[in-house]
């Protein structure tokens, strides 16, 4: 049978059921932060920094030979322990939530075995990866359950998609190597239900490393934590909340009513703990910082004792900065990393540093704590130069590209869309030549974290002015607030073939705010 509708069938249903248009399902105020919206749990919720953090597991790789690390990872369906007393039903990688942290050599090949057991397709896409399209995730690109299961192939205004590598039960997903010691992370990116899929678990870290970050002498082993923050809505039984028009993700994709702007739940998780605490000598901390949630912005401040907590940053989506920046405070959309290190060597054992989001309210203004416990010798540092670093000179630009994200018209009905037109996986908005430098000028109408595929990006000027301090760096996912422009710089390479840009707020994406561009070694368009 034919399980999903085309995007204009889609949208006409929504219509049908009164939540799209100008005061429904894609409306977004811009005075938001959107949290008189946000699911109310209706399960009983821990006290605040009564539950310890948990780290994911590393996975371990299945075989190696002289250039290839070789995974396997298992997406099934399980029962997570989430909040005290409570069962909480996941789409797990290897059936946690996280998923089991994979780490990569620079210089070593991954491959990593990715097997469906779920009810529904899942794509898989390495957030940051400068990898080949048939390993990028193309939101088409469908790994259906083991034995086929449902027919969702993907189509956008009722054309199929003729380009999609589809496969069932397993695949491979190829990472070259290659590129600079970064936090990436993989999670799914299936066409019209991502929002959902990563809602209910699919997302993990997948670390890259190599000998000149280890040398640095940063702080390392247990002192070196992914920390993913997602944030998350629970019903009476414990389960996870998620407001779609169709809850088995079969069918219509969507949500209902306001969430349209994007779903924000009431409980933040932390490596899927609800306010953890987590216990830390007089020493240094490298936290990996992940916006893992569906289009919830978080404003971070380590508070000590009514002041704050200054933060050194070190990294961002792509990497290493060239040189250390200590911060104060700092904003995270979904989809962005930041490496930061907090130093708690000057505290005394028994304090406690806060962590709060103050874009929250209510109970999302809280999100962990840390309780100093030991005094000891920390010998980690963090040096004054910590890479060289490629500046992509404005001069060198051989193209300028202008991309509107806005609401606009998706086939009859009011939706998101960059430059008017909703996702077509057919048709390229922009066919850029690899190897070459291009200005792209990206501008919104409301909040939008904007995600380029395949390479990393230099950020060159927001509304006319320089750059914020923490757009530093390799970025791949950018901010923009309501009415927001910004340039930036970015210089394709390697791999010839379709990839995507779209808005990182899951329920924008899944509405259509996403486009096709093509890289070729030919002459670009």
């Amino acid at each position: 049978m034919n399980s999903r509708m085309s995007r204009r069938a889609m949208l006409r249903t929504v219509a049908a059921l009164g939540v799209a248009g100008a005061a429904g399902a894609w409306q977004l105020s811009v005075d938001s932060p959107a949290d008189r919206l946000h699911l109310t749990s209706a399960a009983r919720l821990p006290e605040p920094f009564t539950l310890p953090l948990a780290v994911p597991p590393v996975l371990a790789p299945e075989r190696r030979d002289d250039a290839t690390d070789y995974y396997r990872i298992v997406q099934r369906v399980a029962n997570a322990s989430v909040l005290p007393g409570y069962s909480t039903p996941i789409w797990g990688y290897n059936g946690i939530f996280p998923g089991p942290t994979v780490v990569s050599n620079r210089a070593r090949r991954t491959v990593v075995t990715h097997r469906n057991e779920l009810p529904v397709p899942a794509v898989v896409h390495l957030h940051g990866g400068h990898v080949p399209e048939e390993s990028d995730g193309y939101p088409t690109d469908l790994l259906y359950p083991v034995g086929g299961g449902m027919d969702a192939m993907g189509d956008t205004m009722g054309r199929p998609d003729p380009s999609a590598h589809t496969t069932i039960g397993e695949r491979d997903y190829t990472y070259p190597g290659g590129q600079p010691a970064a936090t990436l992370w993989y999670h799914d990116h299936r066409m019209d239900f991502t929002g959902p899929s990563v809602w209910r678990g699919l997302a993990g870290f997948h670390l890259v490393t190599d000998d000149a970050e280890q040398r640095l002498g940063l702080p390392s082993g247990v002192r070196d934590i992914p920390i993913m923050l997602a944030d998350r809505a629970f019903d009476a039984r414990g389960g996870f909340v998620y407001p779609a028009l169709d809850p088995t993700s079969t069918h219509t994709p969507g949500v209902s009513g306001k969430f349209g702007r994007g779903v924000l739940g009431d409980v933040v998780l932390v490596n899927g703990v609800p306010w953890p605490a987590h216990r830390v000598d007089t020493a240094r901390y490298r936290l990996r910082l992940l916006n893992a949630s569906n289009a919830r912005v978080y404003r971070l401040r380590f508070d000590r004792r009514g002041g704050s907590l200054p933060i050194v940053q070190i990294g961002s989506d792509g990497g290493l900065l060239a040189r250390p920046q200590e911060l104060t405070e700092l904003t995270i959309a979904p989809g962005e990393r930041y490496d930061v290190v907090a130093d708690f060597s000057g505290c005394a054992v028994g304090e406690q540093v806060t962590v709060y989001n103050d874009l929250g309210a209510g109970t999302t203004t809280r999100v962990m704590r840390f309780e100093v416990a030991q005094q000891v010798t920390d010998t980690a540092v963090v040096p004054d130069r910590l890479t060289e670093f490629e500046t992509l000179e404005r001069r060198t630009a051989v193209a300028t590209r202008r991309f509107a994200f806005r609401q606009g018209d998706a086939g009859g009905m009011r939706g998101w869309v960059i430059n008017g037109h909703a996702y077509d996986p057919v048709t390229p908005i922009a066919r850029p030549r690899l190897g070459e430098v291009e200005i792209w000028q990206v501008s919104t109408d409301l909040d939008h974290p904007i995600h380029l595929h395949l390479n990393q990006f230099q950020v060159l000027s927001r509304n006319g002015r320089a750059p914020l301090a923490a757009d530093g760096g390799w970025k791949d996912t950018l901010y923009l607030t309501a009415t927001g422009m910004a340039e930036i710089a970015v210089r394709f390479t390697d791999h010839a073939g379709r990839f995507v840009m779209h808005c990182h707020n899951l329920e924008h994406e899944d509405m259509a705010m996403m486009a096709t561009f093509t890289t070729t070694a030919g002459i670009g368009a």
